[in-house]
């Protein structure tokens, strides 16, 4: 391997962590977003019913979610499972 391929190999390597985390920031600014419209009592949590027409996908998985069955999701629940 040549030295500059070595380079350029090893430059993409260590941006790797920094695009993950550039992805996971827009992703969680997204979902602040997103829950903000959808979040229509402004209460900051987001109920099945909010989530139904608004947020599809945290509807579908509302319950796994909601693990406790407290009725209602935050930004940051959500936020923690979309970055597993």
């Amino acid at each position: 391997m040549k030295m500059s391929s070595f380079v350029l190999t090893l430059s993409i390597l260590l941006a790797a962590p920094i695009l993950a985390h550039a992805d996971e920031a827009s992703r969680d600014q997204e979902i602040v977003e997103r829950f903000a419209k959808c979040d229509t009592n402004k209460d900051g949590r987001l109920t099945k019913e909010e989530a139904k027409g608004c947020m599809p996908r945290i509807y579908s998985n509302f319950s796994y979610i909601d693990s406790s069955g407290k009725g209602y999701v935050t930004v940051a629940e959500i936020q923690a499972m979309a970055n597993r």
